[in-house]
């Protein structure tokens, strides 16, 4: 998405520091609302609520969208936004913890450079090869000393996260082609719609679309709306538009110690000798990859105008996203 508002409004290090803090919130607010509710339940009225929102706003503030950016985020709804949480909040239920949900989902990095092989031309090199196996040692770690615990998720829970990490690479990954105009409230207006539309329909098929009545399924609701969508994704998108791939995939490995912070802060989960020894692993697997990755990619957007839009680049002719 190419939008400039983000670059007057926020310096870059406020952006990431918002993409991490936010983002992280969002697999503490999925531990929180599945404890009440089903994940399908939660997820229909968390989009529920987030389109009324959006979708006010952009009668109010917005303009026109076209249709072949209605329908570019449409599909960036499906793979970042349904795929992706409902991948989390399914392991959320399944008993997997935000830790190490969190963990999981952050070897996007480390997919999104081996897939750049075939995708995007690139070549890796054998430091970064290396990082890529030293990651998924890592999540092993961290997974094992899950499965040890008491009352631990059953094995299949663990691979929703991984799902959910690939719906949202391979997300990433399509932005970057398909680059689709609007401003950043009309993005998440369509993707959170089509996610509504998908979820409200699971949710009725299911028998699962009425809220219970516990006060702390509210409370959860407005946590994953405000922090996790409006702020989640919001810095997420921002952060692509401005710095590329190879950024905001760095930035998602900073997302499982600041899970734990928030879990410690929530829950009062306690911090495992396994889940840091596996942290430790994966910070080294990134440096190694991020140590082998050329300068260059996708530097953010430029200035558009008053109009806050950028002018179409051809794909043929955009420089591709050089990192993991």
């Amino acid at each position: 998405m190419e939008y400039t508002r983000t670059r007057r409004l926020a310096p870059p290090v406020l952006l990431s520091a918002g993409l991490v803090l936010m983002w992280s919130s969002g697999f503490v607010g999925a531990e929180l609302g599945t404890a009440y509710a089903p994940a399908t339940t939660l997820l229909a009225w968390r989009f529920l609520a987030v389109t009324g929102l959006l979708g006010a706003w952009w009668l109010w503030r917005e303009g026109p969208l076209g249709r072949r950016d209605v329908a570019a985020h449409a599909l960036l709804g499906l793979l970042a936004q349904a795929g992706y949480l409902y991948g989390v909040y399914a392991a959320a239920q399944a008993g997997v913890s935000a830790a190490t949900s969190a963990l999981v989902a952050a070897l996007q990095p480390l997919v999104a450079t081996a897939l750049a092989v075939p995708l995007l031309g690139e070549r890796v090199r054998g430091r970064q090869s290396a990082g890529l196996v030293l990651g998924l040692a890592g999540v092993g770690l961290v997974v094992g000393a899950d499965l040890l615990r008491p009352g631990a998720a059953p094995w299949w829970g663990y691979a929703l996260p991984f799902g959910a990490m690939l719906s949202l690479v391979a997300a990433t990954l399509l932005e970057r082609r398909l680059r689709p105009g609007g401003s950043l409230a009309q993005a998440l207006a369509v993707q959170c719609a089509v996610s509504a539309v998908l979820f409200t329909g699971l949710a009725g098929a299911t028998g699962t679309l009425s809220p219970p009545a516990d006060p702390g399924f509210w409370t959860a609701v407005a946590w994953v709306v405000v922090l996790s969508t409006l702020g989640g994704y919001g810095f997420y998108w921002a952060v692509l538009a401005r710095s590329g791939v190879a950024r905001v995939s760095a930035l998602l490995y900073l997302t499982p110690p600041t899970t734990l912070v928030w879990s410690w802060m929530v829950f009062g989960d306690p911090v495992g000798p396994g889940a840091l020894a596996g942290m430790a692993v994966c910070a080294a697997a990134v440096a190694l990859v991020g140590g082998g990755t050329r300068a260059g990619g996708s530097s953010g957007p430029r200035s558009g105008g008053a109009s806050g839009r950028l002018p179409r680049r051809s794909i043929r002719n955009r420089p591709r996203p050089t990192g993991p």
